[in-house]
């Protein structure tokens, strides 16, 4: 689970542990375990939200943990051409490539640590699907798909698409150099990560050496979610356990704790992360297929729209063709 690494942790900027007399721990309100299914054409996916109350998520929607998945040569699988409005899509490659395309000239390569970050806004097509040369290789498929919900007052804004390299990540560690930070959204301890949003959140992919202590000042603003990507640890001062394929969901405070295990499997020799958290919008939503809108007569027109052809087209040279 390579991501983006370095030599030497320690060289990089310090997410600087909260004062614990001037701060409270977030306690840990619930841990459930992703239920597997596939996404697309066929690609395994965890899905990370399954049985929470989506008032906890808020302005969260929906995520996936897609693989992690050794393809082999011809197996490697994507999604076909789709529409979507009235959210944000983040895709995050951890291993392997993904290449995306879209109704309004966005596109490019997703690989080890990039995040394609698409703003659907009032409408638009895209496509994800491993590049040609994966397909015939095979090969490490690992990442994650986030939607993140836009207010009413910005559901049909024009669509936007952001492209953040591997190199735009914000790269931090914990005082010790036990942990090493990927911000990619957001402010953390006054360290501000590369996506743009229109939600007030933040996103970090954090990997945690054996035995190693993640301790997060966290936006009291915000709500609070720890993924685990891969591993075995803790969560929360209280020390409440989780391993791969869980979600924790925190109540009220300032800083986020996740403790690794001593001992990890081989296979995943650290303790691997999500953390993310932002603003509840607090309005209602009526999410169906690839439409997140207020109400469900809202995602009627967007079928309809969709179907008018007013949502994009896709383009005459095109991924798929």
């Amino acid at each position: 689970m390579p991501a983006v690494t370095v030599e030497d942790v320690l060289s990089l900027p310090k997410v600087i542990v909260p004062d614990p007399v001037a701060v409270q721990s977030r306690p840990v309100v619930s841990v459930t375990t992703a239920p597997t299914g596939f996404e697309g054409e066929g690609f395994p996916v965890r899905r990370a939200f399954a049985g929470v109350d989506r008032r906890l998520l808020d302005p969260f929607i929906h995520m996936d943990q897609m693989g992690e998945v050794e393809y082999a040569p011809g197996d490697a699988k994507g999604t076909p051409w789709h529409p979507h409005r009235g959210f944000e899509t983040v895709t995050y490659m951890i291993d392997g490539v993904f290449q995306h395309q879209d109704s309004i000239g966005g596109g490019g390569l997703i690989t080890n640590g990039g995040t394609q970050w698409m703003t659907a806004g009032g409408g638009i097509l895209h496509i994800e699907a491993p590049p040609e040369d994966l397909v015939a290789s095979g090969g490490l498929f690992h990442g994650i798909q986030l939607w993140v919900n836009l207010p009413k007052a910005d559901k049909m804004i024009a669509p936007r698409y952001q492209d953040i390299g591997s190199t735009s990540v914000v790269l931090l560690s914990s005082p010790d150099g036990g942990v090493l930070y990927r911000l990619i959204a957001g402010d953390i301890g006054g360290h501000v990560g590369p996506g743009s949003t229109h939600s007030p959140m933040a996103l970090v992919h954090a990997t945690l050496s054996p035995g190693a202590r993640a301790e997060v000042p966290w936006p009291t603003g915000y709500n609070a979610l720890v993924y685990v990507l891969g591993g075995r640890g803790a969560v929360g001062g209280e020390g409440r356990p989780v391993q791969t394929g869980q979600l924790a969901v925190f109540g009220d405070g300032d800083s986020v704790v996740v403790t690794a295990d001593v001992d990890q499997d081989s296979r995943t020799p650290s303790l691997d992360v999500l953390f993310l958290g932002g603003r509840p919008i607090r309005e209602p939503v009526y999410a169906y297929g690839p439409f997140v809108m207020n109400t469900k007569e809202e995602v009627a027109q967007a079928f309809e729209d969709y179907q008018a052809g007013r949502l994009g087209s896709v383009p005459a040279e095109h991924i798929g063709s």
